[in-house]
């Protein structure tokens, strides 16, 4: 993925320089962390659950700042992220005003370490990227790509530092993630987010779950909408890239993570998809470039 000497955003928090949490029990908060860590990411529960148990309340959280001297590792990784936050600020910005004659508002993406308040509350790195709408923000803690590839071994990547694994591979994949977390961003903007809370708010849970897997199924077709416009603009696109998401797709399905974990697969208990249909979202998005084809609450999924 070409991705170095263009437009970095400017809106990204640097909040990686320090903070932290008191110990303490765990909160409902946490055991909901730990089980979408669990859930999305493929991360332990237990390791989850262990992580989170350090998150007391959202008053206990320090307010980190940026690094005063970030080392080239942390200089490349606020860079890469502002990078791919561009691009889809450049994307929707674009979609928006062509197909649905609107104007788009990005979100802040906010890169941190350990322990982070959000609109939402307070979050922990266990939990992998995620959005929150009450503020709209992005949150990040970029050990994740770290643990994307020890976790996972996407994309097959040996070498540990986050500098040298861009040089060689495995950033779309990481890109992959941010704009699916934009993706959401989307779905806030266009009323989506908050009619598939109301809906769910009245349905049963299995019928719950799968308003959950719709919701997450088109913000992987948004990434591909991202990544499909991107590549109009800035030709970024190299060998193996596209081969890189449907590997991280791949590996995010709710039947590969619940196989793994526990050797079995209950559909009805799926949240986010599963690998087929994710890989197939995504590669909706990516061919046609149009949000009309992501519709997946009126689609057969």
């Amino acid at each position: 993925m070409r991705w170095k000497g263009r437009r970095v955003s400017t809106n990204v928090e640097d909040r990686r320089g320090g903070g932290g949490a008191k110990a303490g029990g765990i909160s409902i908060l946490g055991l909901v962390v730990a089980f979408v860590a669990w859930k999305f990411f493929g991360v332990d529960p237990q390791q989850a659950y262990q992580a989170t148990k350090q998150v007391t309340s959202q008053s206990q959280v320090a307010e980190t700042q940026g690094l005063d001297h970030p080392t080239a590792e942390q200089q490349e990784a606020m860079d890469f992220v502002g990078t791919v936050l561009a691009d889809t600020e450049d994307t929707w910005t674009q979609v928006f005003q062509q197909q649905l004659n609107s104007q788009y508002v990005p979100p802040k993406l906010v890169l941190f370490s350990g322990v982070v308040n959000s609109g939402c509350g307070t979050a922990q790195s266990a939990m992998g990227p995620f959005y929150c709408p009450t503020d709209q923000k992005v949150y990040i803690d970029t050990s994740f790509f770290k643990l994307m590839h020890q976790q996972m071994g996407i994309s097959g990547e040996k070498n540990t530092t986050e500098l040298a694994r861009r040089d060689q591979a495995g950033d779309f994949a990481q890109a992959y993630v941010v704009a699916h977390e934009v993706g959401h961003h989307l779905q806030t903007l266009l009323g989506i987010s908050e009619q598939v809370q109301k809906a769910r708010n009245q349905a049963n849970k299995v019928q719950s779950n799968q308003l959950s897997v719709r919701q997450e199924l088109q913000a992987d077709c948004f990434a591909g909408i991202w990544a499909n416009r991107t590549q109009q603009r800035t030709q970024f696109l190299e060998q193996g890239d596209i081969e890189e998401a449907m590997d991280a797709a791949q590996k995010i399905g709710d039947d590969y993570l619940q196989k793994r974990a526990t050797g079995q697969v209950v559909p009805d208990s799926f949240t986010h998809g599963t690998s087929q249909q994710r890989m197939q979202w995504f590669q909706t998005g990516l061919k046609s470039g149009n949000i009309s084809d992501c519709d997946t609450f009126n689609q057969t999924i």
